[in-house]
């Protein structure tokens, strides 16, 4: 009789536990991958949306200066070619965060009470639908600024869909000994579905930016139908969070000025790096996916650290310490050059998202499964809701003083996150100084609930 291929038995090693978990590990990587993938876009097409075309016209214009002078806003969409675009273009951010983070409190209440699978399809289908809505008015030449602003209210509602869902099904399947880890590595969903959203919205923003949200559109429509077919759930009961309580709470209002920095950046730097470096909106938006390169490297570092040394709160401080002068160096150096600039995009992203990946992700796993839920994990979607819904407020925040702050000057901008980050770093110094001043080793973020 023959013997066995090695790599049969390699794969005959793990059990079937091991490989369901396997699966959904990558299944739940991938479809919030295509959540961030559909939010991306928006940031791309906004140098698109205003533009000044005057150069690019400058050899079409034969008649006269007058033509020179049309010519020069011809390119910009309506309504977002007139002077306050800035504030326009900040409206429609705020519009979609701020959705975001009141349905996010809604939607951890109605996922407990609907199977995880059905909820998931439906928000990635609504999410889809919404998404290439935006687009179409760019076929249909739709200038309506109430319609793009209603588009992306209803599609920041339906986004909420997805990351208590996600964090629940990967919470149940994975135990706390190396979950730091896993669900750095696993977090880094975010970053890359940013990266193939900036990308794929590249590709089509100066030809026909219509597509650059009917591609991702069609795509996490086509992933909710992935999600329907092959999502393994793994809910428990329901029970309230009574000891946490404390903790969700520093921990949500941390995450608030934390996720302001980031969806900050998300939303505005390509608009940022255009108007400092001169790049096109391609360039810009391709330069931008290097922030959230440095984002993975940052969500796998503070879950490994974290795991490490079980101490997730003084591992988000030492960040966020470090990420408000990051962001002032940032600010500096990206007047200097492409090579500077690129260094410290990867050094603010990892700074600025490792904190915010650790909070919502084994932070929130380790509140919602703590042992006096006497292993009802299922209220891990409820702790998820708070902490990301609390944390999605400073998302909506942060892009709308950015468009507002902008006039003024980009410097004010980043004086606002630098502040942001210091606010975040103290609202966690008791529970620093709770992880730093025990004498017996606990597990991750239980040690500063010891009291409570």
């Amino acid at each position: 009789m023959a013997s066995i291929p090695p790599g049969i038995r390699i794969l005959s090693s793990f059990t079937r536990d091991q490989w369901y978990r396997a699966f959904t590990f990558v299944l739940t990587f991938l479809l919030y991958t295509s959540y961030h993938l559909s939010r991306k876009p928006i940031s791309i097409v906004k140098s698109e949306l205003h533009k000044n075309c005057s150069f690019s016209n400058h050899l079409d214009a034969f008649s006269s200066q007058d033509t020179l002078l049309v010519s020069s806003v011809s390119c910009s969409w309506k309504p977002f070619d007139k002077s306050n675009y800035k504030q326009l273009l900040g409206a429609m951010d705020y519009s979609f965060l701020c959705a975001y983070a009141i349905g996010m409190y809604l939607s951890g209440i109605i996922g407990e009470r609907l199977p995880i699978r059905y909820f998931l399809t439906f928000g990635m289908q609504a999410s889809g639908f919404f998404t290439c809505l935006f687009g179409l008015g760019y076929f249909y030449n739709i200038h309506n600024f109430w319609f793009y602003i209603c588009v992306q209210v209803a599609n920041g509602l339906v986004q909420t869909t997805g990351w208590p869902s996600v964090v629940t099904c990967i919470g149940n399947w994975f135990g706390k000994g190396r979950r730091g880890l896993i669900m750095g590595i696993w977090n880094s969903h975010t970053s890359v579905g940013n990266i193939l959203g900036s990308l794929i919205a590249g590709y089509w923003v100066s030809t026909s930016w219509g597509l650059s949200f009917i591609v991702p559109g069609i795509t996490i429509a086509l992933m909710g139908i992935v999600c329907f077919l092959f999502l393994i759930e793994h809910p428990d009961d329901l029970k309230y969070i009574s000891k946490q309580t404390s903790g969700v709470i520093e921990f949500s209002l941390c995450l608030l000025f934390a996720k302001l920095v980031s969806y900050t950046f998300l939303f505005w730097l390509p608009l940022y790096i255009t108007n400092t470096a001169h790049l096109d909106a391609k360039r810009a938006g391709d330069l931008s996916t290097l922030f959230d390169v440095g984002g993975i490297v940052g969500g796998i570092l503070a879950g490994v650290i974290s795991d490490k040394v079980e101490k997730r709160a003084t591992t988000c401080g030492v960040m966020l310490l470090l990420a408000a002068p990051s962001l002032y160096g940032f600010s500096m150096i990206s007047e200097l050059g492409l090579g500077p600039t690129i260094v410290m995009l990867v050094i603010s992203g990892c700074l600025v998202n490792g904190p915010y990946a650790l909070i919502t992700t084994a932070v929130s796993a380790d509140l919602g499964t703590h042992k006096s839920l006497k292993g009802n994990a299922r209220a891990l979607s409820t702790v998820t809701a708070i902490i990301d819904g609390t944390g999605s407020v400073g998302a909506a925040l942060g892009p709308l003083l950015a468009g507002l702050l902008s006039p003024t000057g980009w410097n004010n901008v980043f004086y606002m996150l630098m502040a942001a980050d210091t606010c975040a770093l103290l609202l966690l110094s008791r529970l620093m100084l709770k992880e730093l001043t025990t004498t017996k080793p606990k597990t991750g973020v239980l040690v500063a609930l010891k009291e409570h």
